[in-house]
């Protein structure tokens, strides 16, 4: 079954930003979409079986802190 979850990053301000999030977040398994918007800040990713822990730590990964 196909989730949605929606992160907010303040710390995004530009392609760079979001190139890091998006191809961390793509490498975890279940997720299909990822979609960052720089103007709200925010991250939405959609997929099965997502695991909030996951993504919010492939966040951190990439550099950025997720609320």
């Amino acid at each position: 079954m196909s989730e949605t979850l929606t992160y907010e990053v303040p710390g995004m301000h530009c392609a760079h930003c979001e190139r890091a999030i998006r191809e961390e977040i793509t490498a975890l398994e279940g997720v299909d979409e990822v979609e960052v918007d720089l103007e709200r800040k925010t991250v939405v990713v959609r997929g099965a079986g997502l695991e909030d822990s996951a993504l919010r730590a492939a966040i951190v990964e990439a550099g950025y802190e997720a609320t």
